[in-house]
């Protein structure tokens, strides 16, 4: 009796990214996706909130929305944690809010090995869960600001886009499918 092989997959149309940017507007599930993404593929994982300075943080607090004076020097210091994690030879998985294009054009630009992930949803679902959020510093108030400043990602951006309707771990698993890191990773596994 014969086994069945798995398909022939030529590994490098399946290249993965170093660093993969997962971004969407708060309450989209950026950081649970991007951990257990990073998780699943034993990459690095940074939160862009750990980058933010403490006068945005504030800002965030009060309700009041960051300005993109505010962003510049977050959005530089996250390019900074991929640039090193590139450099390192390592992989990094980020959840960053990157809303407008200027904003992944600092994260991304020329950068050939980083990849954008786009969780997209709709007003009334992020809001549902921003609601149940506690202890996050970005209040349900500033979605509408969210949403005003989201520039969704076009294709010549290559983004993976994502609803966030299902499960995290059925966005996680699209996500790897979009990345051709299942085939990739079924290949190692049968090695």
């Amino acid at each position: 009796m014969m086994i069945a092989q798995p398909p022939k997959i030529d590994l490098a149309q399946h290249k993965l990214p170093s660093v993969i940017v997962v971004m969407g507007v708060s309450g989209s599930g950026k950081s649970t996706i991007a951990s257990m993404l990073a998780y699943q593929l034993h990459w690095e994982f940074a939160d862009a909130d750990w980058f933010h300075p403490a006068a945005n943080v504030e800002k965030m607090h009060s309700g009041v929305p960051l300005t993109d004076e505010d962003r510049w020097p977050w959005l530089q210091a996250i390019a900074t944690w991929i640039d090193a994690t590139r450099s390192a030879g390592k992989h990094g998985v980020v959840a960053c809010s990157a809303l407008k294009r200027s904003y992944r054009d600092i994260l991304v630009g020329s950068r050939q090995d980083v990849r954008i992930v786009y969780l997209q949803g709709e007003r009334e679902l992020v809001a549902r869960r921003a609601a149940m959020r506690s202890g996050h510093f970005m209040p349900g108030s500033l979605l509408d600001s969210q949403f005003n400043t989201l520039e969704e990602p076009g294709p010549e951006e290559q983004p993976i886009v994502v609803s966030i309707a299902a499960s995290p771990q059925e966005i996680v698993t699209a996500i790897l499918e979009g990345l051709g890191a299942i085939a990739t990773m079924s290949l190692a596994e049968n090695a």
